[in-house]
């Protein structure tokens, strides 16, 4: 993007990223500008399921029906990205990028359930103080992709990290095989 920012996109995590609460990891951004930046992690299923937490969200949300750990800050509190129905703007929508969106659940909670095609919770987020993401963006530390319509709602997050990479096509394409311990090699 021309201004810098990278909202509505997704960072991959290089393979050489060892902090534990990035590593491998695919995020899809939702905010970033001077202030800093915030986004959730994609692929971090948790073990909880949806409708032990929000019981009434959970028809409504993507397979597999669990929270996400969507990074290590505030993860008492939950984001929710959604996919609002075409020529629909759900209460307490938020535009991202496309038809996704983040969602006020206080405001969703009161029935705007016909509104959103799927959603997904996440337990925290992952933030970045003004300039700290450029910073990590200079050395390398993520890749910037562009975001495909299902990334944030993908059925596979497992294989998200690998599957985001390949379809990048050359030098990127080629970071998807490398070995989760390089000097096992």
């Amino acid at each position: 993007m021309d201004d810098g920012s990278t909202a509505g996109r997704l960072l991959v995590a290089s393979p050489d990223l060892n902090d534990p609460n990035f590593e491998r990891s695919v995020i899809y951004v939702i905010d970033h500008d001077e202030a800093g930046a915030i986004g959730v992690v994609l692929n971090r299923p948790a073990d909880t399921e949806v409708d032990e937490v929000l019981p009434a969200l959970a028809p409504t949300t993507a397979v597999p029906r669990v929270m996400f750990l969507g990074g290590p800050v505030s993860t008492q509190g939950i984001i929710c990205l959604a996919r609002a129905r075409p020529g629909r703007q759900p209460n307490g929508f938020h535009h991202i990028s496309g038809t996704l969106g983040r969602l006020d659940l206080e405001e969703h909670l009161e029935g705007a359930q016909s509104e959103v095609d799927e959603l997904r919770l996440f337990a925290g987020y992952a933030g970045w103080g003004p300039g700290q993401l450029d910073g990590e963006l200079i050395i390398d530390s993520w890749f910037i992709c562009e975001v495909h319509p299902d990334d944030p709602l993908d059925r596979d997050p497992d294989t998200l990290w690998q599957r985001v990479l390949r379809r990048q096509g050359g030098r990127l394409a080629r970071f998807a095989h490398a070995p989760v311990d390089a000097d096992l090699n």
